[in-house]
């Protein structure tokens, strides 16, 4: 096998890009260029000419059929993928604009808001999918904490709730409050 490079081989998928695709507003060949949402083709008389077309589909296209009825309008649910990652829509869309998120229900900790007294702490997912615990009461209750929440008051400031922190010497209990984060010592076992 020799050393060489076959550079025709590179440029293949190019070049059929460039052959089959030519701007529609001056005729010039379009080119592949990446931004942050994703691969387009852009007109190679740039800026002279500011063509575009995306690669990407983020337009809410159907992936699968779910065939379950809407519970708005009776119409078939769908799989889509949109701008924002997959969700379930109608099918009946832009007449019916019943939207669903795919992933299961918050589940409740049954651990009370200390915050509004009014709400339970859920388990909910931030956009770059890591854990964190908010009154289900939002968006009039914006309490949150990060880490896993316990009933129980601070022994230092009283605030009435605590979070599980772990540490390398092992799980232990802070608490809750933003301008406390006192560590809990643990009762003692006072049996004989």
């Amino acid at each position: 096998m020799s050393g060489k490079i076959n550079t025709q081989l590179f440029s293949a998928h190019e070049h059929a890009l460039e052959h089959d695709n030519l701007c529609p507003k001056c005729g010039s060949p379009l080119a592949m260029r990446n931004s942050k949402r994703g691969p387009f083709l852009g007109c190679t008389h740039y800026p002279e000419c500011d063509y575009i077309k995306p690669l990407a589909q983020n337009d809410g296209h159907i992936v699968k059929h779910l065939g379950q009825p809407c519970p708005d309008c009776g119409e078939e649910l769908v799989l889509r993928q949109g701008r924002y990652g997959m969700f379930i829509g109608c099918s009946g869309y832009p007449q019916c604009h019943h939207i669903e998120s795919p992933e299961k229900k918050a589940e409740s900790t049954h651990v009370p808001c200390p915050q509004c007294q009014k709400g339970n702490l859920v388990e909910r997912k931030s956009r770059y999918g890591k854990a964190f615990y908010a009154c289900d009461q939002y968006p009039s209750c914006r309490f949150a904490v990060n880490a896993k929440p316990v009933q129980g008051s601070c022994q230092e400031c009283g605030f009435g709730l605590l979070i599980e922190k772990k540490l390398a010497s092992g799980t232990k209990l802070q608490c809750a409050d933003r301008r406390c984060h006192a560590y809990q010592e643990q009762a003692q076992d006072q049996s004989c």
